[in-house]
Parts: structure tokens; C-alpha cells; sequence
């Protein structure tokens, strides 16, 4: 078998090539991100809720 060997340059361009074609991490970064914005927006809205809720039990044990 003969095998070429690719010269610094070659393997640099190969490997440049090759990274530009995967956006694996990309998209990883993406959805890592719109799951953070969900999070976020869950946790405001659960202690949001949270002192609402808390508010109207005070309301109702105040009332017996």
C-alpha cells in the first residue's frame, strides 16, 4: 500500500475544512442557550408565583 504523506500546509487546509463543515458545537451553543432563556424565564415566573401564592394563604388563613 502506498500511502501519500500530506505536508503541513495539506493537513492544516484539510483540518480547516473540515472544521468549517461541522456545526455540531454550534448548535450545541445554540440550544444551550435558548435552554438558559427558558430557565430563566421558568424560575422568574415560579417565584413570581411563588409570593402570589404565598400572599393568598395569609389572605385565607387570616380570614378563619
Amino acid at each position: 500500500m502506498s500511502e501519500k504523506k500530506m505536508s503541513l500546509g495539506e493537513t492544516v487546509a484539510l483540518l480547516r475544512r473540515r472544521l468549517a463543515d461541522n456545526e455540531d458545537g454550534a448548535t450545541a451553543i445554540e440550544y444551550a442557550i435558548v435552554a438558559s432563556g427558558v430557565g430563566a424565564a421558568v424560575a422568574a415566573t415560579v417565584y413570581n408565583l411563588g409570593s402570589t401564592t404565598k400572599a393568598f394563604f395569609v389572605h385565607l388563613t387570616g380570614m378563619f
